[in-house]
Parts: C-alpha cells; sequence; structure tokens
C-alpha cells in the first residue's frame, strides 16, 4: 500500500520528523568496525566533503595526504591532512545530497565537531566572471534528502553564527569570496532554461548538489557545518568553461577551508 498523507508526495507523507531513525550511522560503523577488524578511534574535529575531489588529488599528488586507518565507511576513504596548525579530515568525491549527508552523518558519528563542505558550482547570477566562492547563507531545497530531515520550506539556512564568524575573513583572500543564496539540485542535466530564469528571479547565485541537504541534516542533527560554492562554469554554456584555477582550483580551495577553520574553531571547539 502506497503512504499517503493527504494527498501528499511520498517525498512529503509519513516523515515522523520528531522520531529518531532505526538505522544509525554508529551501527553501520559498529558493524564495518568489525568486518573490517578496525579499531575503534577518532578523526579529525574539522572535516571536509570535496564532492569534486580536487583537494584530495592534489594532496596526494603532493604527498601531504595520509589514508586514515580508523576510518569505517563502507563506501568512501578519507585521508587526513595539515594545513596553517589544523588537522583536517577529508572525503573527496561524495557528490550530490543523499551522498554527502551519508558521509557527513558518519563523520559526526565517528568524532567530526566541524564540517566544511567545498563544492563547484555553476553560474546563475552573472554576478563576475568565474571562477569565485560563495559562502551559501542559505539554498533552495530542489532536491530529495532534505525532507527526510526538515518539514517542507523554500530554504535550509546555514547557522547565522557560523556566517557572521566570517566577517572580514577573507578580506585578503586572492579569490573573491561572496555571500549569497544557491540553488540544490539533484538532477544537474535537467537545468532548463526556465528553471535557470526562475531562479535568476529569486536572486540565487549558483547551482550546486549539496548544500541544500547539509544545511537540513545540519538543522535536525544540531552539528555545525558550513558550505562554501566554488563557481567554477556556465554549465557549459560557453567554449572554455570549467576553469578552476590553479591545480584544479584546489590551491585556492585549501587555503579557503584553512581561513575558515580558523576562524570557527575558536567558537565551536574547546
Amino acid at each position: 500500500m502506497a503512504i499517503n498523507d493527504g494527498g501528499s508526495p511520498p517525498i512529503l507523507a509519513g516523515k515522523h520528523y520528531a522520531q529518531p531513525s532505526a538505522f544509525t550511522p554508529e551501527s553501520l560503523l559498529r558493524e564495518a568496525r568489525r568486518q573490517k577488524r578496525i579499531t575503534d578511534s577518532s578523526i579529525p574535529d574539522v572535516c571536509v566533503l570535496d564532492p569534486d575531489g580536487d583537494m584530495v588529488r592534489s594532496l596526494l599528488a603532493g604527498g601531504k595526504a595520509r589514508l586514515e586507518p580508523g576510518w569505517a565507511c563502507y563506501h568512501t576513504q578519507l585521508y587526513t591532512f595539515s594545513r596553517s596548525g589544523i588537522d583536517f579530515g577529508i572525503v573527496g568525491c561524495a557528490v550530490g545530497a543523499s551522498f554527502a549527508v551519508v558521509i557527513a552523518e558518519e563523520m559526526f558519528a565517528s568524532g567530526c565537531k566541524l564540517l566544511i563542505s567545498v563544492t563547484s558550482s555553476g553560474q546563475i547570477v552573472p554576478v563576475r566572471p568565474p571562477p569565485y566562492f560563495i559562502v551559501i547563507e542559505r539554498a533552495l531545497r530542489d532536491e530529495g534528502t532534505s525532507y527526510h530531515y526538515m518539514a517542507a520550506s523554500d530554504y535550509s539556512y546555514a547557522d547565522a553564527g557560523l556566517i557572521s564568524a566570517l566577517n572580514g575573513a577573507f578580506r585578503e583572500f586572492p579569490v573573491p569570496v561572496l555571500t549569497g543564496a544557491t540553488w540544490t539540485t539533484d538532477a544537474p542535466f535537467r537545468e532548463t532554461q526556465p528553471a535557470i530564469d526562475a531562479m535568476v528571479q529569486r536572486n540565487l547565485m549558483a547551482v550546486e548538489m549539496e548544500a541544500a541537504a547539509l544545511y537540513a541534516f545540519a538543522q535536525a542533527r544540531q552539528k555545525p557545518v558550513l558550505c562554501f560554492a566554488h563557481v567554477t562554469n556556465q554549465m557549459g554554456r560557453v567554449d572554455g568553461d570549467f576553469e578552476k584555477g590553479e591545480a584544479d582550483g584546489s590551491r585556492d580551495a585549501l587555503q579557503l577551508i584553512a581561513i575558515a577553520a580558523d576562524r570557527l574553531r575558536s567558537r565551536l571547539l574547546p
């Protein structure tokens, strides 16, 4: 029998937001540790999601990251590295809302205390030529995962305290860092022109695939998560698109997360 809640589609019906999940990241990691014979250990306090994988590849190519043997995830590998005196854990290629939230759940269950995501994104409002970064303060919920964490609404919001803590942090940064809203979709090849036009009317600066779900997770679980959009392209609609910068944009992205982590950890970590 199909779930029906007053005619609501399944994505909105029967969610019971106040109820705990029967399946938890802790139980998954417990069994993964048992099967893989991994001892229980913590990962760094500050972790990074790198959906494009550029930062991970750059760190490995430079011999600056090592595989974390205590990471018990079935689907990914977590690497650790240090920058500006801060130890980080990083997972690459966790693309899309559902995958990103799976990894976020497992990171916080494994000892993470602050999560930063830097995702490549397509320009919607042409505020300047790419590449540049956006601190995502809110994200339109045009994906599915967020609706399992939080009741229906147009947007998921970043924690206002995290956003305000970054005031002035990127004044000397060599790449522009703006603040604004994005469109999170889970169907990147269904970005029709009418849809794009509608997002322009909403003044959404870029389109990406993770932020709305990560912010809904953060609100529901009361976990500190901050998302950046690295605007690197115009969705292939111009020749010579997808130029991210030096080392596929990883140099700038790594510097960005180090600045953000330095600002935020003083507010979040003992």
